[in-house]
């Protein structure tokens, strides 16, 4: 068994370790990356052959979190690792970009890339590490790379940049950025801020690229070690030159005159290129001498002469397909309260892309529950994004989530979290749901923008509008060209597609892919300076759509009341089995949800309808009310003893009415004068300091009669007929030890002041 290792330092003490020839060695290559107690199997296998007419990457990258790998079970009914989770998803995304670019363009066998957590701790967190250790697989397999590349997280913490952050502190970052890179050049990012700058963004990313170096050199010395430096030989192409040519010769200059018309609609564009390659297949081959083959290599050719033609036309004439200058956006225009029963809606359409958004307020009960092997708690703000096929004109089957999907989402998701109001002010569970109508580029720059109507319609106070804009790149030797608000065909054939998000103060979120070698820090700023004035025209036509949030939720909208109740009263409230707040809840179609924080109990109430509300708040406040001497209450009588009556005051809490303190006329009985259920206002007299016993009085509570005499202050003399004997003043007569005298059958009297309920 040869194992190779490799250890290198972060730059202050915590080291990392590459480790190959131990596991999964039948792999075409595999390798274990370690920081901390987090260990990354990476392996990657890829098939010799290629399939008929492939002329892509069929590249599949997997990410997956092993349970144990943590010391838990999974959840759910099975027990087991099931499909990938939204955090996996984009995990895998992000080595995936990292990775794709740098195969051979002529390289075609399909390639699967799988990334295990096999063990883990609560302060390393697996996504910095992921693309790493997939690079190191690569790097000890013999399969055709143009690497080494690595990743790395980089945050501002404190003033400085941190790598590799460690978990507890990326919260309180005002940057945290995912960034790949090879040894010369920034791949991919990805990431979030809190409102920096354009330059903390791009010293962030030169902080990272110096770190990523460091990992590079070391996965270029394990590929050394492991003899794997010669990587297999392949052919995945076949060519014709002289066809390459002739094709060339052909369309270019009818390519670049047509890419100059600039026309605005996608589809006629399509069509106009489109028949410049039926005219050339038209004036060169029959339907008998056109076969598939030639097809096949036609419409490779094509495609790069329209390409490069396209791109020559916007270097050299500095305008665009579409006719646009190159930092001059598509025409804007949006709509809010589109949807009448929504909590909130909005359209917003730029160009020939169109995101109709919307958003639902819930409960806590609404909150998403993360249950990941790594990261575990709830969501209180969702961004779901949809890409049908009609967007785009396409007839394709709707087969659930894509990984696209996920990734756009999770962005929009990122560039507005940053600015929603604090919990406390927004008790709500918030959902925004973008679906794309149109799509012809930046779809998840329009649901940024398109979701930020949506919240400022739903009277959801944000703090700020925040907008996005996708900046594209066009390159060529010296030469070069920043594009703003890019449309999919420059997307497709430019070098660069950098999204950024953003408030008029700063940054929120970005995603940058690069496609093209020696991209300099210069042109980086350029596209950073020309995206934050784009930013800013597109907020000018937002706030001109609705210039703040409403100033309340719409009249349908549930409303939630949060009030604090001391923590020893969370369990009087939600009572045994969840009596008490079931009951609440069915009496005043209220919804109720309680949870302990910091020390306190935290009670949100729900109901579409006022009164439930306030029904709800009264009954709760209520339970927690701690009862005084002097307080007056509405009482209802419980149940009826010889000595007077035990009554309920508020939800839980009884007292006693001693049959003395009904009126101040002598009463001999409460027999017909108080039934249960009846309800009597009573006044709290005392409280037993030594057991909180509670005596209640409705006496107190009556005009005293002229000339009344306090009852120890009368002369009290010869008993009548029926009374109990004399009795002195203040003297309840002689008892012995544990003689309460005689007790009928069935009598259950108490001694006065007794509470038989608390």
């Amino acid at each position: 068994m040869n194992i190779i290792t490799k250890k290198f330092d972060l730059g202050d003490g915590r080291m990392v370790e590459i480790e190959t020839g131990k596991l999964a060695k039948q792999a075409d290559g595999s390798a274990v990356v370690r920081m901390n107690d987090t260990m990354l199997l990476a392996t990657v296998c890829s098939k010799r052959e290629v399939g008929e007419n492939v002329d892509f990457m069929p590249l599949t990258v997997d990410y997956q979190e092993k349970y144990a790998a943590m010391g838990r079970f999974p959840g759910g009914f099975f027990k087991r690792e099931q499909r990938p989770s939204e955090h996996e998803i984009l995990i895998a995304r992000l080595v995936d970009r990292a990775l794709r670019p740098l195969f051979p363009d002529n390289f075609h066998a399909e390639v699967q890339v799988q990334i295990t957590l096999i063990s883990g701790d609560a302060n390393t967190m697996p996504d910095q590490l992921a693309a790493l250790a997939a690079a190191s697989a690569l790097a000890v397999s013999d399969i055709p790379f143009n690497g080494p590349v690595s990743e790395v997280r980089v945050s501002y913490l404190d003033g400085q940049y941190v790598i590799n952050t460690p978990m507890q502190d990326i919260e309180r970052a005002d940057l945290d950025l995912i960034v790949a890179a090879t040894e010369d050049n920034i791949m991919m990012v990805e990431g979030e801020m809190k409102e920096v700058s354009e330059d903390v963004m791009l010293n962030a990313l030169k902080a990272a690229h110096e770190a990523i170096k460091i990992q590079c050199r070391a996965i270029a010395e394990l590929t050394i070690e492991a003899g794997k430096t010669e990587k297999r030989e392949y052919c995945h192409e076949v060519n014709d030159e002289e066809l390459r040519q002739r094709v060339r010769d052909a369309v270019y200059q009818k390519c670049y005159e047509f890419s100059k018309q600039g026309i605005a609609n996608k589809h006629q564009r399509e069509e106009g290129f489109a028949a410049i390659k039926q005219e050339f297949i038209e004036a060169n081959y029959t339907e008998e001498t056109l076969t598939d083959e030639i097809q096949f290599m036609i419409d490779r050719y094509y495609h790069d002469t329209e390409r490069e033609a396209m791109r020559d036309m916007v270097l050299a004439e500095r305008t665009r397909l579409d006719g646009r200058q190159l930092d001059e956006i598509r025409p804007l225009w949006s709509e809010v309260s589109y949807l009448p029963s929504a909590h909130g809606s909005a359209i917003f359409t730029r160009g020939e892309t169109q995101s109709l958004s919307t958003v639902t307020l819930g409960t806590k009960l609404d909150e998403q529950v993360i249950d990941g092997a790594v990261v575990e708690g709830t969501r209180r703000f969702l961004l779901h994004y949809n890409f049908p096929g009609f967007a785009t004109g396409e007839v394709k089957g709707n087969r659930g989530l894509s990984r696209r999907e996920v990734g756009h989402g999770h962005l929009a998701w990122r560039a507005l979290k940053e600015v929603l109001p604090a919990e406390s002010d927004c008790p709500y569970t918030i959902r925004v749901v973008s679906d794309i109508l149109e799509s012809n580029g930046s779809s998840s720059m329009a649901t940024v923008c398109a979701g930020c109507l949506a919240l400022m319609d739903a009277g959801v106070q944000i703090r700020k509008p925040v907008a996005g804009i996708a900046m594209g790149l066009i390159s060529k030797g010296d030469k070069w060209a920043v594009l703003s608000d890019i449309l999919g065909d420059e997307d497709h054939l430019g070098d660069m597609d950098f999204k950024v998000c953003g408030t008029r103060d700063g940054i929120t979120a970005c995603q940058m892919d690069i496609k093209v070698d020696g991209l300099s820090y210069d042109v980086l700023a350029k596209a950073l300076e020309q995206a934050r004035q784009g930013r800013l025209h597109i907020l000018d036509h937002i706030q001109s759509t609705i210039e703040q949030p409403r100033e309340d939720y719409k009249p349908f909208v549930p409303r939630i009341v949060q009030i604090q109740i001391a923590k020893d009263f969370i369990g009087a409230v939600i009572g045994k089995g969840g009596e008490v707040i079931q009951k609440i809840q069915k009496e005043t179609g209220s919804i109720i949800n309680i949870e302990e924080k910091d020390g306190m109990g935290i009670v949100d109430i729900a109901s579409a309808d006022k009164a439930s509300i306030e029904a709800a708040l009264k009954w709760i406040k209520e339970i927690c009310t701690v009862p005084e001497v002097g307080q007056v209450y509405d009482a209802k009588v419980v149940s009826i003893v010889e000595f007077g009556a035990f009554l309920e005051f508020l939800p839980g809490k009884e007292g006693l009415m001693h049959i003395s303190e009904y009126d101040y006329a002598r009463t001999e009985t409460l027999e017909g004068l108080l039934n249960v259920g009846d309800t009597v206002q009573v006044k709290i007299i005392a409280i037993d300091e030594k057991n909180g016993k509670l005596k209640l009085s409705r006496k107190a509570l009556l005009p005293k009669p002229e000339g009344y005499v306090e009852e120890e202050q009368r002369p009290r003399g010869p008993r009548r007929d029926g009374d109990r004997g004399p009795r002195r003043d203040g003297d309840r007569g002689p008892r012995r030890e544990g003689d309460r005298g005689p007790r009928r059958e069935g009598d259950r009297r108490r001694s006065d002041g007794e509470n038989h309920r608390h």
